[in-house]
């Protein structure tokens, strides 16, 4: 039994309780549940609710999702990913940027240009 594979698709799609299974409950991160299922739009207060009650057990928790949540297919969502610090710091020092004006710059600059960047600020060593 895997998170992703399973136990996030019953809650979404299947609506059958995944504690059936010994291993299920081990398995289950309350944390990675709430995080993964804020990233659908249509779920965002569901998991807002579990962060504010997060001191319940799993059973719960997954009882809530599995009569809250309406079962259908949903769009994989690609997770945010954070941006490398030093990148952020060698452009915002080479072009005078502030934070929000240099995470716009790193979208378009390609790695050989941040690269020679981080070379010429000598930031990344």
């Amino acid at each position: 039994m895997k998170l992703f594979d399973d136990i996030i698709p019953s809650i979404l799609q299947n609506k059958k309780s995944i504690f059936e299974d010994p291993e299920a409950e081990r398995i289950y991160s309350p944390f990675m549940i709430n995080r993964a299922l804020s990233y659908h739009t249509d779920e965002i207060y569901a998991a807002n609710q579990m962060n504010l009650l997060s001191g319940l057990d799993k059973r719960p928790q997954i009882d809530f999702y599995l009569n809250t949540i309406r079962a259908k297919k949903r769009p994989f969502v690609k997770w945010a990913k954070p941006i490398k610090e030093g990148n952020l710091q060698a452009v915002k020092m080479y072009f005078g940027y502030s934070d929000r004006h240099a995470s716009d710059a790193l979208k378009v600059l390609t790695d050989e240009q941040i690269a020679y960047i981080k070379e010429r600020t000598k930031i990344g060593e």
